[in-house]
């Protein structure tokens, strides 16, 4: 017996008794119920979109994603309200959907007083989720004289040192009872309300990385250095491999008439008539931001060069390191998918103000695995990374084209909102974050 089937039997105990009174008085406040609820619906709009109705939704959102965080409830399901008389009831979701750990204002439902009647419904969530569903015992749940009684009991056994969490209601062992109320037995290194994520997949532009540091360091420095990498390694293999990769998408945007393509001439031009051809391409593709790999590749060569040189420096939001070592510590394996290179991936995270952060990452994906404006790329990474189901993967970006590829693809999802990022759509349905601290 779980901390949390205890407290649902305690509840299901406590209302039973009520549950004949309630359906025997039905049939006399039903249909008065009904129409004052109506009239209010009608009459209400202004209240129901006004403050106190947001700040309402807002901590109940806020108690749903606290309660999860400490181990009071699991991640799925309503169970939880805000009731007060002769007021409307803010009630969340029920539905394997609604997880309680990313609970958001707009997620809540209004209820008339006695939760009979929906006033306002949540906001819809994105395309092929299935719609919200009102929990089936708001009405039970209404009565605030109650509100306290499922915490009593397992507070009393605390407090006498017995195990609530396990059927046998052993004492305490000594680290269970110093963690107090609040905490969970871990099982294999997990919290018991956990979800079943097994990994975060995260962009780095605008997600990890300030989308400043990238369009006023990394692309500059690139730019700027382009003619001395290719003139200084000219004869190596690994530039002669990335000028026939550029040679091959230059060739296929002459074929598309893509603006700022000049034609490259073979090797037997001279060096300085190709090298001059390809700078050209380069500096129209960097300006125009091309997500293609025969530009990340060359670009993750030319940056390698300069954190090699300490001329350039990884940079992260502050909140990242401290989730990536939670995730790790906890198991949760973290990889890397963007536009940049492997490589260029690695240089980043592996010389940061914050150190090494490589070991914290399990590995890396860029555009060789496809376009990550596509849900097929989206599916080779989950045929990647040894998960069971999609569904068990969060990936974050700041893009929102991204997210409804990897949505569409069986990932959970979640758009990050840092300083500089683009602004997204209206209504555009996933999740956002500000902070990892939040995942």
């Amino acid at each position: 017996m779980n901390k949390i089937f205890l407290l649902t039997c305690i509840i299901f105990i406590l209302f039973h008794s009520t549950e004949t009174e309630e359906r025997e008085n039905e049939r006399e406040r039903g249909p008065k119920m009904a129409a004052a609820a109506a009239a209010a619906s009608l009459s209400s709009q202004v209240y129901l979109e006004g403050k106190p109705v947001k700040d309402s939704r807002a901590v109940a959102s806020h108690h749903c994603r606290n309660f999860y965080g400490v181990g009071w409830v699991t991640g799925t399901g309503g169970s939880i309200a805000a009731p007060k008389p002769g007021h409307l009831v803010v009630v969340p979701p029920s539905t394997f959907r609604a997880h309680k750990e990313r609970m958001v204002p707009e997620a809540m439902y209004v209820l008339s007083e006695g939760g009979s009647v929906v006033l306002s419904p949540p906001s819809p969530n994105p395309y092929a989720n299935k719609p919200p569903k009102c929990m089936d015992c708001a009405p039970l749940l209404m009565k605030a004289e109650c509100y306290h009684y499922p915490f009593n009991a397992p507070m009393k056994l605390q407090q006498l040192g017995v195990d609530w969490t396990t059927p046998s209601h052993g004492p305490l062992s000594k680290e269970r009872h110093l963690s107090g109320l609040v905490r969970a037995e871990p099982q294999n290194g997990y919290h018991a309300a956990e979800p079943s994520r097994i990994c975060i997949v995260l962009d780095i532009e605008g997600t990890t990385t300030p989308l400043s540091f990238v369009t006023d360091v990394l692309f500059p420095y690139a730019r700027d250095n382009v003619r001395n990498h290719l003139t200084s390694t000219f004869d190596s293999k690994e530039t002669k491999d990335d000028i026939d990769l550029l040679r091959a998408q230059v060739n296929d945007d002459l074929e598309k008439g893509v603006v700022g393509s000049v034609p490259i001439p073979p090797d037997n031009a001279g060096k300085e008539k190709v090298i001059d051809s390809l700078v050209t391409n380069v500096e129209a593709m960097i300006k125009a931001d091309r997500k293609i790999t025969a530009l990340k590749q060359l670009q993750g060569h030319i940056w390698r060069t300069g954190f090699g040189n300490n001329e350039l420096q990884g940079i992260v939001f502050e909140d990242v390191p401290e989730a990536l070592k939670k995730w790790h510590a906890n198991g949760i394996k973290v990889y890397i998918y963007s536009s940049g290179s492997r490589e260029a991936q690695r240089l980043i995270f592996g010389n940061t103000t914050f150190g090494d952060l490589r070991k914290y990452l399990c590995g890396f994906f860029d555009t060789s695995v496809g376009n990550k404006r596509e849900t097929r790329s989206y599916f080779e990474i989950s045929q990647s990374v040894g998960v069971d189901k999609p569904s068990e993967i969060l990936f974050v970006t700041d893009v929102y084209q991204e997210a409804v590829a990897a949505k569409a693809a069986g990932l959970e999802v979640m758009i990050s909102i840092r300083p500089g990022n683009a602004p997204l759509p209206e209504n555009h349905g996933f999740e956002t974050i500000r902070s990892f601290a939040e995942i």
